[in-house]
């Protein structure tokens, strides 16, 4: 326990939860040069960017609607009871600097960032952004030598290239990330895949190359204790990354997101899967593809968020825990 009031959230039975400024969860909000930016052990940071988004875009906007939706998120784990703000210093650290006109100057500057996260020993819980911004977040937080990656989502990102070899777009990140050494394929899980294909070439040479491919029908025929346990096995005590791409779950339940597959996961089947993580070596998460111009409910946000603070949780232990 930190007992630093300062950075707990402000309560909702202080202040209205629809009054004020909104920031993740409520938390003091701050940007590097803040006189108590190196009392930061978890930093929430919004990416809002979807440049590398090949159909349906709006993610850019994600971050500002998660921000909105996540001050219903209260202090306390209603099943683990961990509080993740008593447990560790948590600030919202802002909206990482990105660039809507360029490509590589944003990624750029998305590694630059996470750079220095991890140069002052802030690990981040980031709100996408369309899925190609965990490819500079990965530069940036694995520059000492390939993680591992526990991966929720629809589909594998790692396809080649889109549209006669360009080689960045949200369906490509975790192909490069293993092409630079940023991820140990033999240490990277992907679980909820599904949906129609191209030609299966992403699947086939993920495998190829080590990659844990758990499809959603695969999935199904087992529990998700049996599933949680081959994924934890497979990353291990090694540092790992956790990266949630909100289209993993039912478009029944999260429809604003930019690439919808039905047959997904419950909000319910999501929750007991990060909670799974429990114990990991965690070096950060996201939570990625949350376009708000197709949520017109906000309720893909409130998901989204919801799961966040569960990904915030179990970033919290693995903290305290070192």
């Amino acid at each position: 326990m930190n007992g630093d009031k300062f950075f707990e959230p402000v309560s909702g039975a202080k202040s209205p939860r629809f009054a004020g400024v909104p920031s993740f969860m409520r938390l003091p909000a701050m940007d590097f040069d803040h006189d108590r930016i190196d009392d930061v052990q978890i930093g929430l940071i919004g990416v809002p960017w979807d440049g590398g988004t090949t159909n349906r875009p709006g993610a850019r906007h994600g971050p500002r609607q998660l921000r909105d939706l996540s001050t219903m998120i209260r202090a306390t784990h209603p099943v683990s009871y961990i509080s993740p703000f008593k447990m560790t210093n948590c600030a919202d650290l802002g909206d990482c600097p990105v660039n809507p006109a360029d490509l590589n100057d944003t990624l750029d500057r998305v590694t630059n960032f996470y750079s220095e996260l991890k140069s002052r020993g802030i690990v981040p819980m980031t709100a996408g952004g369309d899925h190609l911004v965990s490819l500079p977040v990965l530069r940036g937080l694995a520059s000492d030598g390939p993680v591992g990656m526990i991966h929720f989502d629809a589909h594998t990102d790692l396809f080649d290239s889109y549209f006669d070899g360009f080689k960045f777009t949200h369906g490509t990140p975790f192909r490069r990330a293993i092409e630079e050494g940023l991820l140990d394929p033999k240490r990277v899980v992907q679980i909820g895949i599904r949906g129609t294909m191209y030609d299966g070439e992403d699947i086939e040479w993920g495998r190829s190359q080590g990659v844990t491919i758990i499809t959603m029908d695969e999935f199904a025929d087992h529990t998700i204790g049996e599933v949680m346990q081959q994924a934890r096995q497979t990353v291990g005590d090694a540092p790992t990354y956790v990266s949630f791409d909100i289209d993993c779950i039912d478009p029944a339940f999260a429809p604003g997101t930019g690439t919808p597959e039905i047959g997904g996961f419950t909000t319910r089947e999501a929750q007991l899967l990060v909670r799974r993580l429990e114990g990991l070596n965690l070096i950060g998460a996201d939570m990625v593809e949350v376009s708000p111009p197709f949520d017109e409910s906000g309720n893909t946000a409130w998901v989204g968020v919801s799961i966040m603070f569960e990904l915030l949780c179990m970033l919290a232990v693995s903290v305290d825990s070192r």
